[in-house]
């Protein structure tokens, strides 16, 4: 695995001042609210990490997941994997230390400012001590020697001032950085042919958040792909390494949780509860798009849902994964994570809005090569958590920090360089839309009748975007360019004017010979 650290004292200048920017920017946000504030009884996800902290440092670890008398799993029960809630007690240790009130056993909707300035800050500590140095770490290492600092330093800008995830991490309150840091690493792993690496990495991740399962297929596709173009004995070594690497991580992970199948099936239960409903609110997925026309809530049970879910994910998720196999490369695993994930929002049971993120930083990573597409999916996909973002108090965090990525995107990345005009077009006329939908959110009540009209217009205006971005990212992977299609009919189109003007040259010239031979006559 080979690093290339050949950059310049300005390069090192300008990563520590963004890295400045970025912190001031999160901090900003921090200082505005957060879900749940002010709303009892079940508050919201600031209180649900609190109470996490609280349940991992006061019980022990087999009945973190259990439904006991000092935890009761109707109030925020834990349901992220082992890691989180390591993650968790650590927070909870420190904060113990610092005022014991903080985690006492049976303590609800905590919200004094010294409870909210240390939570704030668990968030920041993550973004400074892991994301940032990721997100960093991934751009340096991952491209060739021949790409431009400037260029580098640009993608470092977009990835860390991404609207999306500072809004939710440091403004509605989750660690979606823990989880994306570990995923970034063992994708920039796996860039360096560090597979081992990759998938310890992508382990931890998974064990942090099981939404990571998003990512789970596209990576397995890959390594398989690879095993099996590998000669024989070479294959077998390189799959019990891997199988071992994934064996134990889950083991010491998930070690104080094994000691019966009750406690193991206790943890399964809290990580994929089926009974929670199709969706969360009016997220931007097909299910909810296409309720305003079938009733899917009213016609099937929430079983029969689920497994329609798992059926129609698994179909739309099988091309993607079936070339990763067969093409089993870093650039078609690239764009398989974004199609994966983007198919799991679309189409899998029980999605919440936030979700999205998890399409949106692969999409990201491959900035450079798509930055017109990247930018506006990363757009839109902000403007479809506008009612969230509202609910939590955050709409003048949500216009100051897309305003100011706009200007970046527009000075630095320039996405609508060398566009088709007609791209361009769709491009400028969907953020018109966009805004249009904002406004009327804001200033227009909505009728009475419809309380969620908004909200509903606003998930199938994105929906319809991110299925066609999932459409444009899978030619990618299947490495079919629209742009050279737009380029291969201009160039054809050339080609007949250079025709035509050539037959029309030569007819004038036949035409100037004839006369001039009937004047002769």
């Amino acid at each position: 695995m080979e690093f290339s650290t050949y950059y310049s004292i300005s390069f090192y200048v300008q990563t520590t001042l963004i890295v400045l920017a970025t912190l001031t920017l999160k901090l900003s946000v921090s200082l505005w609210g957060h879900s749940g504030q002010g709303k009892p009884p079940m508050f919201g996800d600031f209180e649900a990490q609190r109470h996490w902290m609280e349940i991992t440092v006061n019980l022990p670890a087999e009945d973190w997941y259990k439904d006991t008398k000092d935890n009761d799993l109707q109030y925020w029960g834990l349901d992220y994997p082992p890691l989180t809630a390591y993650h968790m007690m650590i927070n909870g240790k420190i904060a113990r230390y610092i005022n014991p009130d903080f985690v006492k056993l049976g303590s609800k909707g905590m919200e004094d400012p010294p409870v909210k300035i240390f939570m704030r800050m668990t968030v920041l500590a993550m973004d400074l001590l892991l994301f940032l140095p990721t997100a960093i770490a991934f751009f340096m290492y991952s491209q060739s020697k021949k790409n431009k600092e400037k260029d580098i330093l640009i993608q470092i800008t977009m990835l860390v001032g991404y609207p999306g995830l500072i809004l939710i991490d440091n403004g509605h309150f989750q660690y979606n950085n823990v989880s994306l840091s570990l995923f970034i690493l063992a994708t920039l792993a796996f860039t360096k042919k560090a597979d081992i690496l990759g998938s310890l990495l992508f382990c931890l991740a998974l064990n942090y958040k099981q939404m990571e399962l998003y990512h789970a297929l596209p990576f397995f596709a890959y390594l398989f792909g690879a095993l099996i173009q590998q000669k024989i004995a070479q294959g077998i070594t390189k799959f019990i390494s891997l199988s071992s690497v994934v064996a134990l991580t889950f083991l010491a992970l998930w070690l104080p949780f094994i000691s019966s199948a009750d406690s193991i099936l206790s943890v399964i239960h809290r990580l994929f509860p089926v009974k929670r409903g199709l969706y969360e609110d009016k997220v931007a997925n097909v299910w909810c798009a296409a309720s305003i026309i079938i009733k899917f809530k009213e016609i099937f049970s929430q079983s029969d849902m689920a497994i329609i879910c798992l059926v129609t994910t698994t179909i739309c998720l099988l091309p993607s994964f079936l070339h990763l196999i067969q093409n089993p490369n870093i650039q078609h695993l690239q764009y398989a994570l974004i199609n994966a994930a983007l198919v799991f929002f679309l189409f899998s049971f029980h999605v919440h809005e936030k979700t999205i993120l998890l399409a949106v930083i692969p999409a990201i990573l491959v900035l450079k090569s798509d930055p017109l597409i990247v930018v506006w999916f990363m757009l839109i996909s902000v403007f479809s958590m506008l009612p969230l973002l509202i609910k939590d108090g955050l709409l003048l965090p949500t216009v100051a920090t897309v305003g100011l990525f706009w200007i970046i995107s527009i000075h630095y990345v320039k996405p609508t360089k060398n566009i088709p005009s007609q791209m361009k077009l769709a491009f400028e006329l969907s953020l018109l839309a966009a805004s249009c939908i904002s406004l009327a959110t804001i200033i227009i009540p909505p009728p009475a009748r419809y309380p969620d009209l908004f909200s509903l217009m606003i998930a199938i205006f994105s929906c319809l975007h991110f299925s066609l971005f999932a459409l444009f990212f899978h030619l990618k992977q299947f490495d079919i360019d629209i742009y050279d299609f737009n380029d291969s009919r201009k160039l054809s189109k050339a080609k007949t004017d250079e025709v035509s003007y050539s037959l029309r040259h030569r007819n004038t010239a036949n035409d100037v010979r004839n006369r001039q031979r009937n004047q002769r006559h």
